[in-house]
């Protein structure tokens, strides 16, 4: 017999054998099998009817081995096993059928072949090979024309800017554009004209099949140019409009190697949905399935370590593990997926394949947002894209990933999300429970996510608290800085509190009873913690008063400072010496406000009896109006700093009295440069500032001792210098 035949087509099937696109058979499963025609129910039911059927069936049920007489000689049930051993049958059974499965695969691949002889006689497989290849060729070229007719779409692409955000975003989306439509035309200049002509049966499938390969692989090449833009399409500056942070030797590089292995991935696929037509079986299928595999991980692994190197700080920073760990892991995990799947453990190795996949995938696109939309370059006047938008569209791919990845777990693992039944296994149930609280946990990480930034950036646009004298502190932020982060506090508690309610519902547990606990529990703690109740309720209130804000000055009793910060059940106030602290609301009391709306400050200069008091008058106010033009102290002054008028006569000079309306915490620093200049202005002036004095009064005798004094020693300098001009 010619073997030349029979291997060439062995090799060929191996070449093209699917990893994922055997479907059901993949898995283990069977096709459903077709409900029987309605005549021969009705016949099943005449015949049940029948009298002396139905006594034949009853003389043959007592001879029927009674349930317990071979109990101790059969196996226990699937469901009575351990999950151990029930896994272990399963692998054992599952290598079994692979096994017996390969001796009879040449003679099917011998009986294909014949087939193919018989019906293409007049073609021959290189004329069904011209076919496909004529319709790919009409969607090549029609491709080409759409290129050619969209020149202004990629002129306008290229004259979008790369430095800023929003350019690098239109440029995607107006490339994202350019691609759909390239791929549109070639569906539509190869499907389209294949489906113009009436075929054969048998021709049609083949053809139709190899064509659909054809699209998913024109698909793959688009979409991996469009998101790793090789060195081959010659873009200038294509790294600085890669969604990804890549140089051009990996881009290259990957490119290459994703468009191989959709190639061959989908030339598998199409051959697999050809060979159940000449008779392979679901056993064949998967016997094929195993060198399939091993041909998808020896791309793989090539892929892997032939990539170039990344560059510093392109990914792998220091201190974590390096490209030869990672490939050395990569390759373990690569081997031990394909050790899964070939042992038939499909739940275990879609759950392996998605716990590693997905993260991965997360990781990488959130790497690309950022890039794609990181602050725009200097010199350029457009804005950086929100802090929330970003949360977003973070978040919202994060959700489309993980929700996708739900829902291809549960169609592959045949989960009906939506019902529970009480007899399905343990390991289904808990499946579902799981992919449930995932798809619950994420929702409320999202909607989390987006309220925590918009509360961040309101936040990040009020001043810092305690901004004492450099800044005003504005009333409508500083409420917001006040009341937002308990918001925040309480938004986060109640979406923590149902979400967990939520995944406890989905998994079967009824949570009525829980709430109606929690209640109870929550009353006896409330009678046992009076005063944490009576904390929280009189923080309600002072709340509700709008008694303080986050930055204020307050007093209450002995304590005073500024408000840094509060919970629901304390308050605390940083005092302008340092000390912190921290006050129960029930504790607080009367509260007074002192850097609320307005200030009026009152104080006092003294100047002598004989001081012109309407000179001194004028030199107050133009000092007044020149300190309150300061931009210094301009935001701070409502009325600038005046005299009204003599408060009274002291001891030692006239009283004067000056006042000045600030906004509270304005008016210290502008009092300290009135002193210096009112100084100043006064001396220039000739207007006295007293001091206190003390006049001494004496009497004659001690004038008259004193003036004795004063002749004697007068007569003793006279002696002392005549001693000196005799000496001479």
């Amino acid at each position: 017999m010619n073997l030349r035949r029979p291997v060439l087509s062995v090799f060929l099937a191996v070449l093209l054998a699917a990893f994922l696109a055997v479907g059901p058979a993949a898995r283990g499963q069977t096709k459903p099998v077709a409900d029987p025609p309605p005549e021969k129910v009705d016949q099943l039911i005449k015949l049940l009817a029948d009298p002396s059927v139905r006594d034949w069936l009853a003389r043959q049920l007592p001879t029927a081995s009674p349930p317990d007489a071979t109990a101790a000689d059969q196996p226990a049930p699937a469901m009575e096993q351990s999950m151990v051993s029930s896994m272990l049958d399963r692998i054992k059974h599952h290598v079994g059928r692979i096994t017996a499965a390969w001796p009879g695969l040449p003679a099917k691949f011998e009986r294909t072949w014949d087939i193919l002889m018989v019906e293409f006689a007049d073609r021959g497989v290189a004329g069904i090979a011209l076919v496909i290849a004529f319709f790919v060729a009409v969607g090549v070229g029609l491709a080409y024309l759409v290129f050619r007719l969209s020149r202004p779409l990629r002129l306008w692409i290229i004259a979008l800017p790369r430095n800023t955000p929003q350019g690098r975003l239109k440029k995607l989306g107006g490339r994202a554009l350019f691609v759909v439509l390239t791929i549109g035309a070639f569906i539509l200049g190869s499907a389209g004209t294949f489906l113009m002509f009436d075929w054969p049966p048998l021709l049609r499938e083949i053809v139709l099949a190899y064509l659909t390969a054809a699209i998913v692989i024109w698909g793959g090449r688009m979409f991996a140019r469009f998101l790793l833009l090789p060195p081959k399409l010659q873009i200038d500056h294509a790294r600085e409009v890669r969604p990804l942070n890549m140089t051009d030797e990996r881009a290259a590089h990957w490119y290459r190697w994703t468009v191989a292995l959709i190639s061959v991935f989908a030339l598998v696929g199409a051959t697999f949905t050809l060979l159940p037509t000449f008779g392979f079986q679901v056993d064949d299928l998967l016997a094929l399935a195993v060198p399939a595999d091993l041909v998808l991980l020896a791309i793989g692994l090539m892929a892997v370590w032939l990539r170039p190197r990344l560059e510093p700080g392109e990914g792998e920073r220091s201190g974590r593990v390096g490209s030869t760990a990672v490939s050395w892991l990569l390759t373990a995990y690569f081997v031990a997926l394909l050790v899964i799947r070939s042992s038939g453990a499909f739940t275990l190795f879609w759950f392996t394949a998605a716990a590693v996949a997905l993260p991965a995938t997360i990781v990488m696109m959130h790497r690309a947002v950022h890039y794609l939309l990181r602050p725009p370059e200097a010199g350029t006047d457009a804005r950086p894209i929100p802090a929330v938008t970003l949360a977003v569209i973070d978040r919202g791919i994060r959700m489309a990933l993980i929700l996708l990845a739900a829902f291809l777990l549960a169609r592959v693992w045949g989960l009906n999300m939506r019902s529970m039944e009480t007899g399905d296994p343990a390991i289904m149930i808990f499946l579902r429970g799981l992919l449930n609280a995932i798809i619950i946990v994420l929702a409320a990480d999202f909607g989390w996510s987006i309220i925590k930034a918009l509360i961040e950036r309101k936040l990040g646009g009020t001043p810092a608290s305690g901004a004492g004298e450099e800044h005003v502190l504005d009333p409508q932020q500083a409420r917001i800085r006040t009341l937002l982060p308990i918001i925040q506090n309480i938004t986060f508690a109640v979406i923590l509190i149902l979400a967990i309610l939520t995944i406890l519902s989905s998994i079967g547990i009824q949570i009525g009873p829980l709430i109606a606990g929690a209640g109870v529990v929550g009353v006896a703690v409330g009678f046992g913690a009076q005063t944490v109740v009576k904390d929280v309720i009189s923080g309600v209130f002072y709340l509700l008063d709008d008694a303080f804000r986050v930055g204020e000055y307050i007093s209450s009793g002995k304590y005073m400072g500024t408000v840094e910060s509060f919970s629901l059940r304390s308050i605390k106030l940083r005092h302008h010496r340092g000390p912190l602290f921290t006050i129960p609301f029930g504790e607080l009391g009367a509260v007074q406000n002192q850097s609320r709306d307005w200030k009026i400050d009152k104080f006092n200069i003294t100047v002598g009896y004989d001081t012109d008091l309407d000179a001194a008058r004028k030199l107050i106010k133009k000092i007044g109006q020149q300190l309150a033009a300061d931009p210094e102290f301009a935001p701070w002054v409502i009325e600038p700093i005046k005299m009204q008028g003599v408060q009274e006569f002291g001891d030692y000079g006239i009283v004067l009295r000056m006042k000045v309306t600030t906004r509270p915490g304005g008016a210290f620093g502008m009092k300290r440069k009135f002193h210096v200049l009112i100084n100043k202005a006064f001396r220039e002036n000739g207007i006295e500032l007293p001091l206190p004095t003390v006049h001494v009064q004496q009497g004659e005798a001690v004038e008259a001792a004193v003036a004795q004094d004063r002749v004697a020693a007068k007569k003793r300098e006279a002696a002392e210098a005549a001693a000196k001009d005799a000496a001479e």
